[in-house]
């Protein structure tokens, strides 16, 4: 099989692409896969470093308002589908895949006029604006939320999953507790916000933090390697140690070891997050980003409340409080957190990348 895969912008994008190529490349080790992303995007770093072929193109996305700069959104657009469709000839590809962000916009819509089939995948349960312009003209879609299904028209998109999850359950293995100066015997909640952090979540931490002292369980607050500082110079200002069953890290680097051990999970709910935990069957705490394109996360959390596989705080209510009130609840209720972690886990799709590249494979002739 020939594979040209695009997605870019963000991890959210980039990695379920990733670890679709990937499994691929597992189950058929003669597939050639080229990845086309954009200039500026993460794609340009993380997409070699994990071995494929990579081509850029100059793109950018649209201003809400009335703007100059849209009009050179679309000359972008138009002369990165030029390239994009010299790129493809050369290649040859027998399917096109896009995981979203600006960049798979003009690929897969050259893809579409030189007949080359083509399969979108969306991740989040509210479409973006990228995949909603392709699904016109697109084979086959393939999404994370059934949520998402309504959106496509009759017999278009079929429920996937994220393909990330699969890379997660498949690499599952022991993690060193002695690292963190905590104990493989205790339940465990993770508190993180992301790789950069949540600035307010970490705040609410802070104001909470002297209540986790003395619980029946150990906490892993990972602030995100930016705001290391602030958060350690905030605990100071208040006069704050944590306590020993208390963890507070920058970062944690074999996130795939520590994510199955871990008891419950809080932070926010950005679309591989999601896919990752509900793969495990881990229950969760949300508290969606409001400051991301049509609040998606606030509905792919309410998706999850709705299953009852989580629990959400929304930032405007977030308080040292309401963290630790509804942390401490969830911790102390075992028979509460195993029904949550239930209902993850039916919605999780473990094989999510096999999944995906079944579909892909039904549109090549």
């Amino acid at each position: 099989m020939r594979i040209v895969v695009s997605g870019g912008g963000t991890g959210g994008h980039i990695y379920p692409a990733l670890a679709t190529v990937k499994q691929l490349k597992q189950l058929e080790p003669d597939t050639e896969v080229l990845y086309i992303g954009g200039e500026r995007g993460l794609e340009k770093s993380i997409v070699p470093e994990a071995g494929f072929d990579f081509k850029a193109l100059a793109v950018q996305g649209f201003s809400r308002s009335l703007s100059l700069d849209n009009v050179k959104t679309v000359y972008l657009f138009l002369t990165a589908t030029r390239k994009a469709k010299k790129m493809l000839e050369e290649f040859k590809p027998d399917v096109v895949v896009g995981t979203g962000g600006y960049v798979s916009g003009p690929v897969l819509y050259a893809a579409q006029q030189l007949k080359i089939p083509t399969v979108i995948h969306e991740q989040n349960s509210v479409v973006g604006v990228t995949n909603k312009f392709l699904a016109r003209h697109v084979t086959k879609v393939g999404v994370a939320f059934p949520a998402a299904l309504s959106a496509f028209k009759g017999g278009l998109a079929t429920v996937v999953g994220n393909p990330r999850a699969q890379e997660v359950v498949d690499g599952e293995g022991s993690f060193d507790w002695d690292t963190l100066h905590l104990s493989a015997d205790k339940p465990t909640v993770l508190i993180f916000g992301g790789s950069q952090g949540a600035l307010k979540l970490n705040k609410a931490m802070v104001a909470g933090m002297s209540k986790f002292a003395n619980r029946p369980y150990q906490v892993i607050f990972v602030t995100g390697g930016k705001r290391y500082d602030d958060v350690q110079a905030d605990l100071r200002a208040g006069g704050v140690v944590p306590a020993e069953n208390v963890a507070v890290v920058p970062y944690i680097g074999n996130m795939p070891q520590l994510m199955p051990v871990v008891d419950l999970v809080v932070g926010r709910a950005g679309a591989t997050s999601l896919a990752e935990q509900t793969a495990l069957g881990k229950p969760m705490v949300l508290i969606p980003s409001p400051y991301v394109t049509n609040d998606h996360q606030t509905k792919n959390a309410r998706s999850l409340v709705e299953a009852g596989a989580a629990e959400m705080i929304t930032e405007e209510s977030l308080s040292g409080t309401t963290l630790f009130g509804t942390i401490d609840h969830l911790m102390t209720h075992d028979d509460q957190r195993a029904a949550m972690a239930k209902a993850a886990k039916e919605l999780g799709v473990p094989d999510a990348a096999d999944q995906f590249i079944k579909l892909i494979k039904t549109v090549i002739k």
